[in-house]
């Protein structure tokens, strides 16, 4: 899965960033929100994780142009950032945030965030079934004919890859994106 992570504090950015990749995940940073309006546009994206108080373009006018096109209408963007206020995630969300995270923040939180968000916009159900494999999506489970299979972190990314798209072509690039872990 290819998320986009828009967040300018670089540190910040760095350790999410790397954590998310552990975690089987593609990840694009940028710290600029006018970088990461032209990049939601050109890119394909699974997931967007926005900052709001960016240098270019503050993240909830970032959010409204998300919402307004036609090709990352249906997009999910996960808000990260320190407006915290309940008047802030009110905002946030009625302007079509999927969901807000407050920083400070666990970044245990935060992936199984990403993960149910992913789950919910690929209508995954929780135990993805093909033949005798069965993957269980919320603890990333994997079992064949109801044995555990050990699999490496990259093994497991590229499986969930595939069975996210499961009936539809994966390009060998697309698979190539997948980190080492």
């Amino acid at each position: 899965m290819r998320l986009l992570l828009v967040e300018d504090h670089a540190e910040l950015a760095v350790w999410v960033a790397k954590s998310l990749r552990q975690s089987g995940f593609v990840v694009d940073v940028i710290d600029r929100g006018d970088h990461a309006a032209t990049a939601l546009l050109t890119q394909g994206y699974d997931l967007a994780i926005l900052d709001l108080s960016l240098p270019g373009m503050d993240g909830l006018e970032i959010l409204q142009r998300i919402r307004h096109q036609e090709r990352t209408a249906q997009l999910p963007v996960l808000i990260l950032t320190a407006r915290g206020t309940a008047e802030d995630r009110v905002r946030g969300l009625n302007l079509g945030a999927d969901d807000y995270l407050p920083k400070p923040f666990e970044l245990s939180e935060l992936e199984a965030r990403v993960r149910a968000l992913l789950r919910r916009s690929h209508q995954q159900a929780p135990v993805v079934r093909l033949g005798p494999l069965a993957f269980d999506t919320t603890t990333r489970m994997v079992t064949v004919d109801q044995r555990p299979l050990a699999l490496t972190k990259r093994e497991l990314a590229v499986l969930e890859a595939l069975l996210a798209r499961k009936g539809k072509p994966v390009t060998r690039d697309a698979l190539f994106e997948i980190p080492k872990g």
